[in-house]
Order: structure tokens, then C-alpha cells, then sequence
């Protein structure tokens, strides 16, 4: 499953949704865009945002901890 999360650390919503994933047993990559500039300019490619967090879904970006667009998304 390809599923991915640009986030913070401090960022509560990053961090409810990691926790969201792990109860639904679902398989991410996280990466922390404070601290890698080069995740950070592909999340802005991605999205066209700065905030945090942002969602790779299966090629759908997401931003925000929305649990309805994550599990349509996940669905396919």
C-alpha cells in the first residue's frame, strides 16, 4: 500500500493521524519535513501547501486529518 505522511513533530494533527493509521493497521512512510528540506519542496510539489499534514494516498494528496476523504482514498 502505497501511503504516505509529510509531517512534525509537533504538529497534533500529524500525530492523530499516524495514530489512525496504526489502529487500522495501515502501512506508512512518514517524513518529518522539518528536518528534510527535500521531502519538504516534494510535499509543496504535491499539494501546494506548507502546512502539515499531507497525505499520499495512492497518488491522491490530502491535506489535513479528514477522516472521510482518507478512507474513501483508501478504498480506491
Amino acid at each position: 500500500m502505497a501511503v504516505t505522511v509529510y509531517s512534525t513533530p509537533q504538529c497534533s494533527f500529524c500525530t492523530q493521524v499516524k495514530k489512525y493509521f496504526k489502529e487500522n493497521r495501515v502501512p506508512f512512510r512518514d517524513y518529518d519535513v522539518s528536518r528534510d528540506q527535500r521531502r519538504a519542496e516534494e510535499m509543496f510539489r504535491k499539494s501546494g501547501q506548507m502546512g502539515v499534514p499531507v497525505l499520499d494516498i495512492h497518488g491522491k494528496v490530502i491535506v489535513g486529518f479528514d477522516k472521510t476523504k482518507i478512507d474513501k482514498a483508501l478504498r480506491r
